[in-house]
């Protein structure tokens, strides 16, 4: 996938805030409204990046107010998952669960009934998943063993934004789907409020770890491409909170707590009008199904 050669196609400069410092481009890519980090990192030195006990999503310890806060939050957001995916149990009963972590989502899903396991490419997270519950999680290896057309539902869960090769990546995921299957996909939204606010401070660049930052346009023509179809939109209303919270600690030096959950709040109030939360769901499906 290719940068726009245009004049325009520069966004935003803005850097690695939680790791190295480094300096890192937004720019605009070939598909609509998909901005591109440039450089890239090689995918090799890719892990490098997520090098940090504090990473939140591998994180298994409530170690700050700000990682309790988070652990609380994603509780509540494991019981609207199962919601999202639960109307589609009656095409089967698989879940693959594509950047599954420390794995609560893996784990929440085959409570509820689900024929669910999880990969992940972070050894440490994948440990610390198997840990609470073995044979859950896997390498990314594991996806060869899985038999076409043999999912009920593939989630990605803030994880699209990882992956180096999203062409090569949503071809296999549209191969593993059965016909009347679906990918459920939840990503950072830049043209929410809460990042046009903090500009290069908003947390959800993530820089260099997000490689790709999308909106409903980009998500939508991205899947076209592949014959697929966005079926519906669903907003991740604690998002805009928790990003705005570190967002704070990103563009001041420390967590500005009230000032994070005021522009959490309106970002969220002018959502409902726009419908560009900070981070939105797509249920998305082969098309003709």
């Amino acid at each position: 996938m290719e940068q726009k050669n245009n004049q325009n196609k520069f966004f935003l400069k803005s850097k690695d805030h939680a790791i190295t410092g480094e300096s890192f481009d937004l720019c605009y890519c070939d598909i609509p409204e998909l901005l591109v980090t440039s450089p890239q990192p090689p995918v090799e030195s890719l892990l490098n990046y997520y090098k940090s006990d504090d990473y939140i999503s591998h994180a298994k310890a409530k170690k700050t107010l700000f990682q309790a806060i988070y652990f609380s939050v994603r509780a509540i957001t494991l019981r609207q998952k199962l919601k999202w995916v639960s109307s589609h149990k009656s095409n089967g009963n698989r879940i693959l669960d594509f950047g599954a972590g420390v794995g609560g989502f893996v784990r929440a899903a085959q409570n509820d009934g689900w024929d669910c396991v999880g990969i992940e490419p972070n050894i440490k997270a994948r440990t610390t998943a198997n840990a609470k519950k073995q044979n859950t999680v896997y390498p990314a290896d594991h996806l060869k063993t899985l038999l076409p057309n043999s999912q009920t539902v593939i989630t990605l869960w803030h994880v699209l934004e990882h992956l180096p090769d999203l062409e090569h990546e949503i071809a296999t995921f549209k191969q593993l789907l059965k016909p009347s299957g679906r990918l459920v996909v939840a990503v950072p939204n830049f043209k929410s409020y809460d990042a046009q606010h903090f500009k290069s401070y908003w947390a959800a660049y993530d820089l260099p770890r997000h490689l790709w930052h999308f909106s409903k346009e980009s998500i939508s023509t991205l899947f076209e491409d592949f014959d697929m179809e966005v079926e519906s939109i669903y907003p991740m209303i604690f998002d805009s909170f928790y990003v705005s919270l570190l967002s704070t600690k990103h563009q001041s030096g420390r967590m500005k707590i009230i000032k994070g959950l005021a522009i959490g709040l309106l970002s969220n109030i002018k959502a409902y009008f726009s419908g560009e939360y900070s981070s939105l769901v797509f249920v998305i499906k082969n098309k003709n199904t």
